[in-house]
């Protein structure tokens, strides 16, 4: 019976662990861009002079010399996917993820590209974290800041999806942008992504 009782506890533990460890189990056609502190070779900074590198075990940016957002921008070009990313921030950590973008060398919305926002302190909560800037709001209000997160971003057609943690953050039907690399952005607070996966559609 003690056993027995062992037995059942550590199936239990091992189980919690793998909860734990999230759900994304990808299927073919799945390409990595950044797996750990791997993958920085597959995009090139833009804008400010941020200090991008490979470090506890992710890609990282937290300080910039000059004032300005930065962004690593994907190498690559992408229309129609999904995307998935592992991402770390402090509350106060002004970020998000583009997707789209029209012009590498000078990234904005207002340049050209959607940005799925990592802002938990947004003066504009509407546009707070897990939403698509100006173009879709978020509501409730998540927060993220302080621990690990994913995001799941559905871009097909004009059809944006983004899901924060397995909850569904914002929709929008927008087709302006049909195409581009994709972008991590650094502008104030520290930002760690460990994972960041892309599958074509």
């Amino acid at each position: 019976m003690k056993k027995q009782l062992i037995g059942a506890v550590a199936l239990l533990i091992v189980a919690s662990i793998v909860a734990g460890c999230g759900q994304f189990l990808p299927s073919q056609g799945w390409v990595t861009l950044i797996d750990g502190d791997k993958g920085l070779e597959n995009f090139a900074p833009s804008g400010s002079d941020a200090n991008w590198r490979a470090a506890e075990g992710a890609i990282v940016a937290d300080k910039a010399t000059q004032k300005g957002s930065s962004t690593l921008v994907s190498k690559k070009s992408f229309k129609d996917f999904d995307l998935y990313t592992e991402f770390w921030a402090s509350s106060d950590t002004n970020s998000g993820i583009y997707i789209r973008i029209r012009d590498p060398k000078n990234v904005s919305t207002s340049t050209g590209a959607y940005e799925v926002q990592i802002w938990d302190k947004n003066p504009n909560q509407a546009y707070a974290t897990g939403s698509l800037v100006n173009v879709a709001s978020v509501n409730p209000i998540y927060k993220a800041g302080g621990r690990w997160n994913t995001f799941e971003i559905h871009a097909k057609g004009g059809d944006i999806t983004v899901t924060l943690n397995g909850v569904v953050t914002a929709h929008a039907r927008d087709d302006r942008f049909k195409d581009g690399p994709i972008g991590i952005q650094y502008n104030g607070g520290p930002i760690k992504v460990r994972k960041m996966m892309v599958k074509e559609l």
